[in-house]
């Protein structure tokens, strides 16, 4: 939890833009107009949430095309991915999403070991820096983009 004066670690801002690129991602493979609109509802809400003063409407019209642009990327290169290595498009943007939260997670316990205020904006409550109550073993396995960690079957399903 944050009080009103202290201001979202940048962190956590860049992860909250960085799940809004992965949502325009998932709405551009899902195809259909709710999606899109929802997500684009998403830009521009997580954008003003961020903001200290309101923008120009020129400079809104610029975050929002900046993160449709990077939604369409994610949504190219997810696609690729999924088809190169036979999986689904799904569990591709599945660990790109996991992969951001991952990076939010190792720059809170980076500012924990150095002293650092450990508020975050993203609900999850703060660490106390002490692996033996901060840890949950199956938590702390790295997963990334690609999901090179996971134990998969021939059909392409979780061993677990």
């Amino acid at each position: 939890m944050t009080d009103e004066n202290e201001r979202p670690r940048p962190e956590d801002d860049a992860a909250r833009l960085g799940l809004v690129v992965v949502g325009e991602a998932a709405a551009l493979h899902a195809g259909d107009d709710a999606s899109l609109d929802a997500s684009e509802a998403n830009i521009r809400e997580t954008v003003d949430s961020m903001v200290d003063e309101p923008l120009t409407p020129r400079q809104e019209e610029v975050m929002e095309r900046l993160a449709a642009a990077g939604g369409t990327l994610t949504a190219g290169l997810s696609g690729a991915l999924a088809a190169k290595t036979g999986g689904q498009v799904e569990d591709v943007l599945e660990g790109a999403a996991r992969s951001v939260v991952w990076q939010q997670r190792l720059a809170a316990e980076r500012d924990a070991l150095q002293g650092q205020p450990q508020e975050s904006t993203d609900g999850d409550p703060a660490t106390d820096g002490d692996p033996a109550t901060d840890s949950d073993p199956v938590e702390d396995q790295r997963e990334d983009a690609g999901g090179q960690q996971r134990h998969r079957d021939d059909d392409g399903r979780d061993r677990g």
